[in-house]
């Protein structure tokens, strides 16, 4: 009794004095804040001592080594005592130097240089100047200041990645924002917005991204930014030639090609970097997220090297630039991924879960699963034929329903979509499959869909 009081008050200081992001008070204040106080491997309890399968590292698919990994702890810790600080401007870390070194040598052949900020958003922001101040140094489009991005994709918080943004609704409510940027339709699976044969629709977001150029004029657009995987709707895996056909147009009107691999960086997708899949090497790729497997705060972009020796005096200042403790954390988190084969794993074994996902294609509202490595979604429908989506309020109760089971999933607007750790096992990917099915199955009957 006396711990279920600790948790109301612990509820009630959340809503008198934090500030969600995202989530409406409303709910919040119904059915109160998610509270979570340990975790170990990809298990977490909540503050009633609950525990949880986390099949979403922890909604924003940062924790990719689980929870409780004490090499990374330690390696933070031993930096912070041996150096925690080193400054920016010339001043850098030996450690963020160290960095810089391994993840050249995983990337893309050419992309060289890096730099570092603090988050995903920072990371964006960070590509669009480097962007247009290549293009101003080399002279040749030297008033090269517009954005192209796309449909509903989700690129930051912070207004130069928020003006990029075109989900979740925070663009319109910090509206106006940064001028120049602009968006074209995306690559989306299982239905598009204009009711298109899906091939068709493809072709059509290539073209449209060349008319787009064009309308705003070449000589005016720095760069076209987009997740190779869009994760809006669940997991937007693009056709094969996509990437390479969005390649040769921005070579075409010498525009900066940015990958946002904030998500799909590091292994999540079964490289290091998911435009690997496809061959293609962009002009600026930002990363974040599962850099430090969310141990530490730290995003950052790595560029072609005859961009970074284009420019000859970067305009970018922030105090905690390639904070050594986020630095270190970095190193032992490649380390990890490296020495444990977790990068091939994670292809392996989203081949396997999608596999085992691909059960629930039967089941009357879902329309498609879909994934690369382990990202993964469920795609639903309220009519198998016409492919309309299915309520995202009953969407939200299978998510719900799952975490009822003791599953954590994600709702990604008409899908659940899941993003374990790359240490799952395949028991839990079987666990997280059986628990979904369960799920839908019951939100089913009570909702007498199908």
């Amino acid at each position: 009794m006396e711990h279920g009081r600790n948790i109301d008050a612990l509820a009630a200081d959340a809503i008198d004095h934090y500030m969600f992001g995202l989530a409406r008070m409303e709910d919040i204040r119904r059915d109160g804040p998610l509270i979570y106080t340990e975790g170990k491997g990809l298990e977490v309890k909540d503050a009633a001592g609950k525990s949880y399968l986390d099949m979403m590292s922890m909604q924003t698919r940062a924790t990719s080594l689980g929870f409780g990994n004490e090499e990374i702890a330690k390696a933070i810790y031993d930096q912070l005592c041996k150096l925690h600080y080193a400054g920016c401007f010339a001043n850098v870390a030996d450690t963020t130097i160290r960095l810089s070194v391994e993840i050249a040598k995983r990337a893309p052949k050419g992309m060289t240089h890096t730099c570092y900020g603090g988050s995903g958003s920072e990371a964006n922001e960070l590509a669009f100047k480097a962007a247009k101040q290549y293009h101003h140094a080399t002279g040749r489009k030297p008033r090269a200041y517009k954005i192209i991005a796309r449909w509903n994709a989700y690129h930051g918080a912070t207004m130069g990645a928020q003006a990029a943004t075109d989900s979740l609704g925070t663009r319109h409510a910090s509206e106006p924002g940064v001028p120049g940027y602009s968006h074209v339709p995306a690559p989306l699976n299982y239905r598009n917005p204009f009711g298109m044969e899906q091939r068709k629709y493809y072709d059509f977001c290539i073209d449209y991204l060349e008319q787009q150029i064009l309308h705003e004029g070449p000589d005016y657009v720095a760069a076209f930014i987009g997740e190779p995987i869009m994760q809006t709707f669940g997991v937007q895996v693009p056709p094969d030639d996509y990437w390479p056909r969005v390649r040769e147009i921005c070579d075409k009107y010498n525009v900066l090609l940015i990958a946002d691999e904030v998500i799909s960086g590091f292994g999540r997708t079964g490289k290091w970097f998911a435009m690997q899949h496809w061959g293609v090497t962009p002009d600026i790729i930002t990363f974040a997220k599962a850099v430090t497997a969310g141990y530490f705060p730290l995003g950052g972009i790595l560029v072609k090297k005859e961009i970074a020796e284009a420019i000859p005096h970067f305009l970018h200042i922030q105090t905690y630039q390639g904070h050594p403790g986020g630095c270190a954390a970095a190193l032992k988190t490649i380390e990890i991924l490296e020495r444990d084969k977790l990068v091939e794993k994670s292809l392996s074994n989203g081949a396997y879960f999608l596999d085992k996902m691909k059960r629930l294609d039967n089941l009357a509202i879902v329309g498609e699963t879909r994934g690369l490595g382990l990202w993964t979604a469920i795609d639903f429908t309220s009519n198998k034929k016409t492919r309309a989506t299915l309520q995202q309020e009953q969407v939200g109760k299978i998510a719900k329903r799952m975490r009822q089971h003791g599953v954590l999933a994600g709702q990604n607007v008409y899908g659940i979509e899941l993003a374990p750790g790359l240490i799952a096992t395949q028991s839990q990917l079987d666990r997280c499959v059986d628990v979904a099915e369960q799920s839908i199955k019951e939100v089913m009957k009570e909702e007498r869909l199908g």
